[in-house]
């Protein structure tokens, strides 16, 4: 049962590195999709998408650099 558990946290950390990178990146979606849908976005849903999954990603990039100077540090 052991090695099953181990496979899984593999193949778990294959698609999920961080977890609050993926909850806030499914979040965005969802709350943009609401929005776009609510607001009758139509043309602008490509791009709003992209700018709120481009804040994402680079709040996570500083989060992670952050993290990795701190612990460099000490």
């Amino acid at each position: 049962m052991q090695w099953l558990r181990a496979v899984w946290r593999e193949i778990y950390g294959l698609f999920v590195d961080d977890g609050s990178f993926a909850v806030g990146l499914v979040a965005w979606m969802v709350i943009a999709g609401g929005a776009l849908r609510q607001l009758h976005g139509g043309h602008w849903g490509g791009v709003v998408l992209f700018v709120g999954l481009a804040g994402v990603l680079g709040e996570n990039a500083l989060r992670s650099a952050k993290s990795k100077s701190s612990r460099r540090r000490d």
